[in-house]
């Protein structure tokens, strides 16, 4: 077993707390959203957490998600589970993006996404506290993500998707034992279906932002970044908004390290990145709004940012605000066309969603939000294997006579 999950763990939630009004709730407890109807958030005790874990200490740690457990929620090791969360990397995209742009390939996890940081915390957490039966709605990779690792601690799962979410996300969804519907609507069409079965106690709700957990294990992004930059961060963070969790997540993180005193008090800029086919964080951020209204007739190439409301809006558009960046929708001819050039020129297969973020750093550039000499991270969500690819057609007579000036 990994080393940095054979010690009990140590104790440091204290508890979970309104997003929006601030009220405290019992750690140890199984919890949906607040009274007030929004994202709980888990508090630790951070000066505790910095006296029994040095930075030192945690750098001799095998780099993988679990390293940072003093900065998570699970207390008990016998409830952890996992597929191999590894440190994703920072490829370089010197053609396609520039000399000083990274991608942060998420990838590299399990089940091919980044939504195994938040279902393998949230799947242990719900392990912990006793669930036995879930339910979500998913434009996708969060539904493979949760069939995996529900399965592997053997919780009965249903997951609810658009009827036109990509084929190989509902099959291998289905092939890791979750049963899986198709619904004809968008992914908030199957969350309602599964708030539904919530309120009448068939199932444990698992919709983004509506269990405390899956932050917790998004925001291991951000702790990551930050060691691996050696604990500085970038000037500009590009990220793939949907519902929000990483960035939200990732801004915690921030806060958390800084009270640590492992990094100082700078921020980069976040921008958070959306289709113009459904891009309701981008209106209410140019609005001036706190809160984002439901977005109609929501279509895009960019399946996993196809999000017509998010329950945690005014966090992902405080975190933008706060940084000083911005939320940017950039459209699917331009999405697609990143996606080309950054396989062939940088030979990085990007999914749509990190093509966004492609797309949204050169328009960035254009407008001026971001120089060139900006030391910037794009996040792509997951691997470009998952999605359909152009055709290949030519084909070659091997008994033929071969003109070997055109191959």
């Amino acid at each position: 077993m990994n080393d940095n999950l054979t010690a009990e763990r140590a104790t440091f939630v204290t508890h979970l707390e309104c997003s929006l009004t601030g009220e405290r709730y019992a750690a140890d407890q199984l919890h949906n959203l607040s009274r007030a109807g929004r994202p709980l958030l888990v508090r630790y005790d951070l000066d505790s957490v910095r006296a029994a874990l040095p930075r030192d200490t945690l750098a001799a740690r095998a780099t993988d998600l679990w390293r940072w457990r003093e900065l998570l929620p699970v207390r008990r090791t016998a409830n952890v589970v996992s597929l191999g969360e590894i440190e994703t990397p920072l490829i370089p995209i010197a053609r396609s993006g520039g000399a000083t742009v990274w991608v942060k390939d998420e990838g590299r996890l399990p089940t091919g996404s980044f939504k195994a940081r938040g279902l393998v915390m949230a799947v242990a957490m719900a392990k912990e506290l006793g669930v036995t039966r879930i339910a979500m709605p998913t434009n996708g990779n969060a539904g493979a993500a949760l069939a995996a690792y529900a399965t592997r601690v053997g919780i009965e799962t249903i997951v609810f998707c658009p009827e036109d979410t990509p084929e190989v996300n509902v099959r291998e969804i289905a092939a890791q034992g979750a049963r899986v519907w198709r619904v004809n609507g968008l992914i908030d069409d199957c969350g309602a279906i599964v708030g539904k079965g919530a309120a009448e106690g068939r199932w444990f709700d698992f919709s983004t932002l509506k269990e405390p957990y899956r932050i917790e294990g998004k925001k291991t992004m951000g702790l990551e970044l930050a060691a691996q930059l050696g604990w500085r961060l970038p000037q500009a963070i590009f990220y793939p908004t949907g519902g929000g969790t990483g960035l939200i997540g990732m801004w915690k993180a921030f806060d958390e390290l800084e009270r640590l005193g492992w990094i100082g008090s700078e921020r980069p800029r976040m921008y958070a990145v959306q289709a113009s086919g459904c891009a309701p964080i981008v209106r209410a951020f140019e609005a001036g709004e706190e809160h984002a209204e439901r977005w109609e007739d929501a279509h895009t190439v960019a399946a996993g940012i196809r999000v017509p409301r998010a329950v945690g809006d005014f966090l992902i558009l405080r975190a933008v605000r706060e940084s000083g960046g911005k939320a940017l929708a950039v459209g699917d001819p331009a999405i697609l066309a990143a996606v080309d050039a950054c396989a062939r020129q940088d030979g990085l297969l990007l999914c749509p969603e990190g093509g966004a973020t492609l797309a949204a750093y050169h328009q960035a550039l254009r407008d001026g939000e971001v120089d060139e000499d900006d030391e910037v991270v794009l996040f792509n969500c997951a691997t470009g294997l998952k999605y359909p690819l152009p055709p290949a057609e030519q084909r070659l007579d091997r008994h033929g006579a071969i003109d070997f000036d055109r191959l």
